[in-house]
C-alpha cells in the first residue's frame, strides 16, 4: 500500500510540474515582420476608402494603388 501512495504522490508532483511548465510564457517572441511598400500602400488606401462601397470603392482603390489622383468625393 505504501508503494501505491508513493506512485500517487510522484504522479501528482509530475502533473503539477508539467502544468507549471506548460503555463510558463514563452520568452522567444517571433520576429517583427515589416510590410512591403505594396502592403503599406494597400493599408493606407484601405483606410482612406472607408465609407465607399461597390464600384465606387473599386475605382477608388484602383486609382489610389496606382498613385493617381483620387477621384473627388461626391
Amino acid at each position: 500500500m505504501s508503494i501505491s501512495l508513493r506512485v500517487l504522490a510522484a504522479s501528482a508532483a509530475l502533473a503539477f510540474a508539467g502544468s507549471t511548465l506548460a503555463a510558463a510564457p514563452k520568452t522567444d517572441a517571433p520576429p517583427v515582420k515589416h510590410r512591403t511598400a505594396q502592403q503599406q500602400r494597400m493599408a493606407d488606401c484601405n483606410k482612406r476608402a472607408t465609407g465607399k462601397k461597390g464600384d465606387e470603392r473599386k475605382a477608388f482603390m484602383s486609382s489610389c494603388l496606382k498613385k493617381k489622383a483620387a477621384p473627388a468625393a461626391p
